[in-house]
């Protein structure tokens, strides 16, 4: 069986190669456990915004 070619991506935080197989990296689309980490305290902290229509008020939950 012949290997498949390696797709590389840029780590969207530090923008190093990183490799897009997760059996190869499991971090992907990351090239660390620490680029991940970072990616998601920026969503922790409200760095990352998704645009909606309305923000879903208290007593619509």
């Amino acid at each position: 069986m012949e290997e498949s070619p390696k797709k590389i991506l840029k780590c969207p935080i530090c923008k190093k190669p990183s490799e897009k197989d997760r059996t190869r990296n499991p971090f992907s689309p990351f090239c660390s456990d620490r680029c991940r980490t970072i990616d998601l305290g920026k969503w922790l902290d409200g760095k990352y915004v998704i645009e909606g229509d309305e923000p879903i008020q208290d007593t619509e939950l």
